[in-house]
């Protein structure tokens, strides 16, 4: 009688647990969805909802039907406990580097689109003689980005001297070869294992690609004239010239933690 009353008192009584409400709800859903298949499903449905609804009111009626449930001992209450904490000297300022740590300077940038645009030139113009018979084939079809008159223009006329088509040629290569230069000098640094690979081989790849893909929505006439093994391997030319001729070139360490204003001081003496 004692242990029997210490586990009543180590309880407490709840609502009894039963899996009678889920048969009568299974029951309901088969019963109404035999209106729409077959009057078997709807039996089998009957069957379980009389079922379930039977033991369900057994449980309830006339006496709800209790089980015990264990109380547990709470647990202890937890003492904080006071102890020196040992704190890790951290340095002055912020210890994140910025990355890439150095760079090349903008005339390193420069004198390899310069170098680039040379050699890529150079390739072209070979191009012109061996294929085309002219040197002027390659300066006036690069010109025809730019002018719709060269554009259209006849094979005749593009082998022949053409004044306009020169200085065009020259502005449009010039101004490419520095901004890939420059660019080449920005983006180098982040690949600190073979840069020339990445600047000589994978860069003109992808580039050309992207021309490839576009060049026939931008310029019909000039995409039907461009000679594509040629000019890939004038972009890699440039391409594997001026990456040597940056990656060559003395890199400069960045500011890492100074404020924008010093960093930008810095990046204009470094020019």
């Amino acid at each position: 009688m004692d242990a029997e009353r210490d586990r009543a008192r180590a309880s407490i009584a709840v609502p009894a647990s039963t899996a009678a409400p889920l048969v009568a709800s299974v029951g309901v859903t088969l019963l109404l969805a035999g209106l729409v298949t077959n009057a078997t499903v709807s039996a089998l449905g009957a069957i379980l909802f009389v079922s379930g609804a039977v033991t369900w009111f057994r449980e309830v009626l006339p006496h709800e039907r209790h089980e015990p449930a264990v109380l547990e001992r709470p647990p202890e209450p937890i003492v904080p406990v006071r102890r020196a904490v040992r704190r890790l000297a951290t340095a002055a300022g912020p210890h994140r580097a910025r990355l890439p740590v150095e760079v090349y300077t903008l005339s390193a940038g420069i004198r390899g689109g310069i170098a680039g645009g040379v050699a890529m030139a150079a390739l072209a113009g070979l191009h012109g003689l061996i294929n085309h018979g002219s040197l002027w084939y390659t300066v006036n079809l690069l010109a025809a980005a730019a002018s719709a008159q060269l554009s259209n223009a006849s094979a005749e006329a593009l082998r022949a001297f053409s004044a306009e088509g020169v200085v065009l040629a020259l502005v449009i290569h010039s101004a490419l070869s520095l901004l890939v230069g420059l660019l080449y000098g920005a983006i180098l640094p982040m690949f600190p294992r073979r840069p020339v690979l990445w600047g000589g081989l994978v860069a003109p790849l992808l580039w050309t690609a992207l021309i490839a893909a576009t060049l026939d929505l931008i310029n019909p006439a000039l995409n039907r004239r461009i000679e594509w093994p040629w000019f890939l391997a004038s972009q890699i030319a440039f391409g594997v010239v001026a990456g040597l001729v940056v990656a060559r070139s003395a890199r400069v360490a960045t500011t890492q933690q100074g404020p924008l204003a010093h960093r930008g001081l810095d990046a204009r003496d470094d020019r």
